[in-house]
C-alpha cells in the first residue's frame, strides 16, 4: 500500500521491497546500510578502494543521520544553511558529490521549518552529473513527516519514485500516518536496490521468513494499527485529515501574523506547522516566550538553527489531527498574554548586562554576537531553573 502511495514501479518485472521499523530512525539506518553495501560491491567489482564512503545532505537533517554516519563509519558531508534559506541547496549538494558518495539524502519536511526540499531539482542536476561522470549516485528521501502528507494534498509534487534516482524512501507512521509511537517504514524502489546479502532467512516459525532489521523482539500492534488506518480511512480519509491540518495551520499563522510581533519562518507548502521568530530588536527572547507558555499548558519548543544560521532562534508549533481551530485561536490568545506580560518586565538578561552596557545597546541594531550572548544567557537561566525544580 505504501509503495503504491509513493508511486513505486509495480509491474510484472518490478517489485518494490519494504520493511516495518521502529520509527524513521531505524528505517534510515537500514536504507543507509543498503546504499553503503551497494556502493562497496560496485567499487570492489571495479577494483577500486571502498573504505571512504560519504553521504551528502543538508545541515538541517535529523540527528538519526548523524547517528548512522558515526555508527557505520560514513562521512556526513553537510550543506550549510543561510539566513532565510533553511533547507539543502540542490546545486551545492550536487557540487559536493564525488565518487565515494553512496547517496544524497533529501528531506520531505524539515524538522526545523517543515519545508519540503526540492527533490525534483536535485534529481535533474544529479542525472546530469551522473551522465558526465558515470558514477550513478542515487537519492534517498527522508519523508518521515511529509510522506503521509504530500501524496494527499500535493499530488502534483514530484518527490517520490516517479524520479528515476530515488531508490528508497522512509516515512514515520507515528507522525502523519496517524498511528501511535513506534512505527516507521522504509521502501526500496526494486528488489535490486536492497542487497540480498543483508537479508536473513529463518524457517523455525514454520515457513521461510526474510528479515532485515536492527532491532529484535517487538510487538505487532503498531503494524496492525497502520493497516487498520489505511483501510478504514482510505485515500479520501487521509486527504480530509491532512487538509484540515493545513487549514488549522493557516488559521494559526494568520493569528500570529496579526500580533505584528513575529516573522513567519515556515512555508505554506510543507508539513503543517508554524515556525516563527521575534521581529527586530528585542531584549526578550523566544526562550522566554517558550518558558512562559508552559504556564498556560503549552509546550512550544524554542531552538536555534544549525551551522551558519545559529543566530536565528525560532518557536515551532506542529499541527496534528487533534489540533482544532479553537485550540489555534486559544494559543494565539495565550501568546498575546505572554507578550503583554513580557512588555511590562525588563529582560532578565538586560538586568545582568548592567545599565551602562544596556544604554549603549539601546536604540541601535543588535549585533549577532549580542544576540548570541542573550540566547546563551537565557539557556543557562532555564537550565538552572530546571535543576532547582528537579525531583529526586
Amino acid at each position: 500500500m505504501i509503495a503504491r502511495l509513493f508511486n513505486a514501479p509495480l509491474g510484472d518485472t518490478e517489485t518494490a521491497m519494504g520493511v516495518g521499523t521502529v520509527g524513521s530512525s531505524e528505517a534510515i539506518m537500514l536504507a543507509g546500510l543498503a546504499f553503503k553495501r551497494n556502493w562497496q560491491n560496485k567499487r570492489k567489482a571495479e577494483g577500486k578502494t571502498y573504505d571512504k564512503p560519504n553521504i551528502v545532505t543538508g545541515a538541517n537533517v535529523q540527528v538519526c543521520w548523524e547517528k548512522f554516519a558515526r555508527y557505520f563509519e560514513v562521512e556526513l558531508k553537510e550543506i550549510k544553511l543561510s539566513e532565510g534559506y533553511y533547507v539543502m541547496d540542490p546545486e551545492k549538494a550536487v557540487e559536493m558529490v564525488d565518487e565515494n558518495t553512496i547517496c544524497v539524502a533529501a528531506i520531505l519536511g524539515s524538522t526545523l521549518t517543515g519545508e519540503f526540499e526540492d527533490v525534483k531539482r536535485l534529481n535533474d542536476l544529479l542525472v546530469k552529473k551522473n551522465d558526465a561522470t558515470g558514477w550513478n549516485t542515487p537519492i534517498h528521501v527522508d519523508a518521515a513527516s511529509g510522506g503521509f502528507i504530500a501524496p494527499f494534498i500535493y499530488p502534483e509534487l514530484e518527490w517520490d519514485f516517479r524520479l528515476p534516482l530515488v531508490k528508497s524512501i522512509n516515512v514515520s507512521g507515528h507522525k502523519y500516518g496517524l498511528v501511535y509511537a513506534g512505527i516507521g517504514w522504509v521502501v526500496w524502489r526494486t528488489q535490486h536496490d536492497l542487497p540480498d546479502e543483508l537479508i536473513f532467512h529463518i524457517n523455525y516459525l514454520g515457513a521461510d521468513q526474510p528479515t532485515f532489521t536492527l532491532n529484535f523482539s517487538k510487538g505487532s500492534s503498531q503494524i496492525i494499527a497502520q493497516y487498520y488506518q489505511l483501510i478504514r480511512l482510505g485515500f479520501e480519509g487521509y486527504k480530509n485529515v491532512m487538509e484540515n491540518c493545513r487549514e488549522n495551520m493557516l488559521v494559526l499563522k494568520e493569528g500570529i501574523e496579526k500580533t505584528e510581533r513575529f516573522n513567519i519562518v515556515s512555508k505554506d507548502v510543507g508539513v503543517p506547522l508554524v515556525a516563527f521568530s521575534l521581529k527586530g530588536q528585542s531584549f526578550h527572547s523566544e526562550f522566554e516566550i517558550s518558558e512562559m507558555l508552559r504556564r498556560f499548558g503549552w509546550i512550544v519548543p524554542a531552538y536555534t538553527m544549525p551551522a551558519d544560521a545559529e543566530h536565528i532562534t525560532v518557536l515551532r508549533v506542529v499541527i496534528r489531527e487533534d489540533f482544532s481551530r479553537t485550540l489555534a485561536e486559544r494559543l494565539v490568545a495565550d501568546i498575546l498574554k505572554v507578550l503583554h506580560e513580557l512588555d511590562t518586565l525588563p529582560s532578565k538578561i538586560s538586568r545582568k548586562m548592567g545599565a551602562e552596557d544596556f544604554g549603549n545597546v539601546k536604540g541601535k541594531k543588535v549585533k549577532r554576537e549580542k544576540l548570541m550572548e542573550v540566547i546563551v544567557g537565557w539557556r543557562k537561566f532555564v537550565k538552572d531553573r530546571k535543576k532547582m525544580n528537579g525531583v529526586c
